[in-house]
């Protein structure tokens, strides 16, 4: 498959160094750089999202802006940073693991944070570039997992026995493992085999790894809960190892069973089976925008240019809005059944009521248990300070 290359934008600053491995390496420039690969989806649009598998014809775009902007990087965020407080993924343009792993690099998360589990794998032949592009005006943090030689096909089983080789914190391993399992599990309701026997093909390519693990590292780091806007669909068709498949990918559908969706309007892979995955097995729950009190924010960037939208995906971290039980009621209504009560009793209570501060008292007939008449007593009260 043929890869294009990208004319680098001239705006950006570099981002922490990374680190050099005996098996993999990473760059992080000084200005920004943007790549076309051809393990990318290049379907119609061309996915650019730097997705897992191969689907296609890998259409080349130039990412960059090349506006002269320079970007200032602020003071990262400390480790635990995100206890007791939530994460909000915020995905207009859909998802996919490069893009969740720059959002959270934008946001604060340290480059050697996610690369240093990364180079524990033992994984050979890849680099990865942490870069600065300009999306609609906006800085952003991007990411690319350059494969430099051939990479073998892994079983969900290898990739268990890798992870749990690697010499990484036990809380990144769990959540990377969570993940391959929800992929795993979506490949093999589509194929029909054991979980353990499913072939990753490209998934399991060292790329996807490192989307996995990297995504796991960072949001460890940040150990925050997390919640994830509704999900653009895609439309259309893409080339797969098992021939042609409608968008969204069936196994995309199965990672995000219980998340929110909707039909993005495009012909175009919004979510990546690895994108579907993280959702689907670290995020909490779908929501359009929680009851948060933001504290800072971070952009990531895919690679495709769409042509209504930009290819971004922002990551919101704060404090819950936490809503005080009754915040905003100034009433509550009051209710008793009553089983065997006289006329004159009922009366005597709904006076009492009025007389102690209720609005308003009355009592309605009901049929309880065994067919039994009775009365519901009922009072509207001030809410007490």
């Amino acid at each position: 498959m043929a890869k294009a290359k990208t004319k680098a934008a001239k705006a950006g600053v570099a981002t922490a160094k990374a680190k050099k491995s005996a098996h993999g390496h990473a760059h992080s420039h000084g200005h920004s750089h943007s790549h076309s690969h051809g393990h990318g989806h290049g379907h119609g649009q061309g996915d650019g999202h730097g997705h897992e598998h191969s689907h296609g014809d890998g259409h080349g775009h130039s990412h960059g802006d090349g506006h002269g902007h320079s970007h200032v990087e602020r003071e990262g965020l400390a480790k635990g940073a995100g206890k007791g407080k939530l994460l909000f993924l915020d995905a207009p343009s859909g998802i996919a693991g490069d893009m969740t792993i720059a959002a959270l690099v934008d946001l604060g998360v340290p480059v050697d944070a996610i690369l240093g589990p990364v180079q524990e794998l033992g994984l050979d032949h890849f680099h990865v570039h942490v870069d600065r592009v300009e999306r609609s005006g906006i800085a952003a943090v991007q990411i690319d997992v350059h494969v430099d030689g051939k990479q073998p096909e892994r079983t969900h089983g290898s990739i268990k026995k890798l992870l749990r080789a690697a010499k990484i914190a036990p809380s990144i391993r769990e959540r990377a493992l969570l993940v391959f399992e929800r992929l795993a599990r979506a490949e093999s309701t589509v194929h029909r085999t054991s979980i353990d026997d499913v072939h990753f093909h490209e998934v399991g390519a060292v790329d996807a790894i490192v989307d996995v693990v990297g995504a796991a590292a960072a949001i460890d780091w940040l150990d925050a809960e997390i919640e994830v806007s509704p999900l653009p669909m895609g439309r259309g068709f893409v080339k797969a190892r098992h021939g042609v498949l409608p968008l969204p990918p069936p196994a995309t559908v199965e990672c995000l069973l219980g998340l929110e969706t909707y039909d993005g309007g495009l012909d175009f892979e919004f979510v990546t089976p690895t994108g579907a995955a993280i959702c689907g097995a670290l995020a909490s729950r779908s929501t359009r925008w929680p009851s948060i009190a933001p504290i800072r924010t971070g952009w990531g960037a895919g690679h495709a240019i769409l042509p209504d939208r930009p290819n971004l995906l922002r990551a919101v971290l704060g404090d819950r809005a936490a809503k005080k039980r009754g915040q905003g009621e100034t009433h509550i209504v009051i209710e008793a059944n009553l089983d065997d009560a006289t006329g004159e009793l009922v009366g005597a209570c709904i006076e009492s009521a009025l007389e102690a501060g209720a609005v308003d008292a009355w009592a309605a007939p009901i049929t309880m248990k065994k067919g039994r008449p009775g009365l519901v007593l009922s009072a509207i009260a001030p809410r007490a300070a």
